[in-house]
C-alpha cells in the first residue's frame, strides 16, 4: 500500500509562485516513479509532469514547459512541484499519483493522494 498526501496550495495573484508536496509512506519511496495531475471544474483530468524513480528522468506537460519543475528527495519520501509564472487557466486540483512499477515513462498510476487547491487570480 502506498498513502499520498498533498500540500502547499492556496490562492496567488499571476505570475505569482507555489511549490506544492506529495509525501509518501507504506513502501520503498525510492522505487516509485511519481506524477502530478490536475483537475479543473467541469474538465478531465490532464497530465502535469512526471519524474522517474531515479530522478533522472523528467516529463512535462506542453502548457506548464519552462514553467514548472518537479523534483523528487528520497530520502524524505517527498516529490514536489515548483510552479512559477503561475496563470489563472492553471487553476485546478493538483493530484499526485505513484507508479509501482519500474518502467519509464510510467503508463499506469496505482496510487492518488487526496488532492490539493490552486487557485491563480487574475
Amino acid at each position: 500500500q502506498v498513502q499520498l498526501v498533498e500540500s502547499g496550495g492556496g490562492l496567488v495573484q499571476a505570475g505569482g509562485s507555489l511549490r506544492l508536496s506529495c509525501a509518501a509512506s507504506g513502501r520503498s519511496f525510492g522505487s516509485l516513479a511519481m506524477g502530478w495531475f490536475r483537475q479543473a471544474p467541469g474538465k478531465e483530468r490532464e497530465f502535469v509532469a512526471a519524474i522517474s524513480w531515479s530522478g533522472g528522468n523528467t516529463d512535462y506537460a506542453d502548457s506548464v514547459k519552462g514553467r514548472f519543475t518537479i523534483s523528487r528527495d528520497n530520502a524524505k519520501n517527498t516529490v514536489y512541484l515548483q510552479m512559477n509564472s503561475l496563470k489563472p487557466e492553471d487553476t485546478a486540483v493538483y493530484y499526485c499519483a505513484a507508479a509501482i512499477l519500474g518502467s519509464w515513462p510510467p503508463k499506469w498510476y496505482n496510487h492518488w493522494g487526496q488532492g490539493t487547491q490552486v487557485t491563480v487570480s487574475s
